[in-house]
């Protein structure tokens, strides 16, 4: 056998990869608003971020694209920016933050 031969790969595993499964991020609330979404699950730095990808189209709720900064967002939600992907989850109590 030629060492310096490729080996194929087999078709059906790239077929089968798919995207990434989302993150989930849980919500301490029934419902949040797309931006701050954004914001908690680290897809953008801050508000004024969130407002420039939302407004250029590069956000998608449930693979729709989304233009509206203040769509309410409910737990099962998956949003989307780039390759990364994110589903709103509920928070069942309180969020541990360190502040």
């Amino acid at each position: 056998m030629n060492p310096f031969r490729r080996r194929r790969q087999d078709p059906a595993a790239d077929r089968s990869a798919g995207p990434p499964p989302p993150e989930d991020v849980p919500i301490k609330d029934d419902m949040i608003r797309l931006g701050q979404f954004l914001k908690l699950a680290n897809l953008v730095e801050n508000g004024a971020d969130a407002k420039v990808v939302i407004a250029e189209g590069r956000v998608t709720v449930n693979d729709e694209p989304e233009l509206r900064r203040g769509r309410q967002l409910v737990v099962g939600d998956v949003v989307a920016l780039g390759s990364a992907r994110s589903r709103v989850a509920s928070g069942g109590g309180e969020v541990d933050v360190p502040w």
